[in-house]
């Protein structure tokens, strides 16, 4: 049998061996920036977490938007261990009892509220510290997902008694007052190291809606929140839900 002469040229192959390789995909571009996209905002994140674990926030949006507003804000920044030890016990009683057991997100009071048609918060002490450290005031779908993605990178980076001591010296207090040292000046001319229990409890019982409540002037219903907070910060002292941050 007589060989099978050659075809002279390129092969039929080749052109599509070119083209294949030659023409763009949208679709792998695509997908390759947004991995690169996401590693860096992953990088990001990781960056500002770590930075605060260790560095003092020095404002936050929602205290920059208010210092506009007003023209200026009370705040100084205190350490923890500067504040008489009754506060720490009381914004934990008022604001996120189980604060020492969860890992962000309080599973019970999520299921409560949920139970309750949302008339009643969940929000834990770490998920505020995130909200007002990182993002913005307001209810939004995007804020709440940003909020779900950060506050267990927070609970991982950050120490329970770190989170606490952000948290009382960015919460506000009352209008154009942030932090426990400017609210301890504010109604009752004192240091936060001599908070008495019945001032701190006082402090924390204008919490979550300081700009309506006193603390100095409280009515009824503040004074009988103050006294169920002391017992409150009694109890947890007790039963070992307050040793994270003591």
């Amino acid at each position: 049998m007589a060989p099978k002469a050659k075809t002279k040229g390129k092969s039929r192959k080749a052109p599509q061996a070119a083209s294949r390789w030659g023409r763009p995909r949208p679709i792998r571009w695509l997908a390759r920036w947004t991995a690169r996209g996401l590693l860096a905002a992953v990088a990001i994140l990781l960056l500002a977490v770590a930075c605060f674990a260790v560095f003092d926030p020095p404002s936050t949006p929602y205290m920059r938007a208010e210092a506009r507003r007003l023209g200026q804000v009370d705040h100084e920044w205190v350490p923890l261990a500067q504040m008489a030890p009754i506060m720490a016990r009381a914004a934990v009683a008022a604001e996120d009892a189980n604060f020492c057991t969860h890992w962000g997100f309080d599973i019970t009071a999520i299921r409560d509220a949920i139970t309750d048609g949302g008339a009643r918060g969940a929000s834990t002490i770490s998920q505020q510290v995130v909200k007002n450290v990182y993002l913005w005031q307001g209810r939004s779908w995007l804020r709440k997902a940003l909020e779900a993605v950060i506050t267990p990178v927070v609970e991982m980076v950050w120490s329970k008694r770190r989170i606490l001591e952000v948290y009382l010296n960015v919460a506000e207090f009352g209008e154009g007052v942030f932090g426990v040292d400017a609210a301890a000046y504010r109604y009752f001319r004192v240091t936060p190291a001599e908070l008495t229990a019945t001032q701190a409890t006082r402090l924390a019982a204008i919490l979550p809606a300081p700009k309506d409540r006193s603390a100095s002037n409280p009515s009824a219903f503040v004074q009988r929140r103050a006294r169920a907070i002391r017992d409150g910060a009694a109890t947890i002292d007790a039963d070992g839900r307050a040793d994270c941050f003591q």
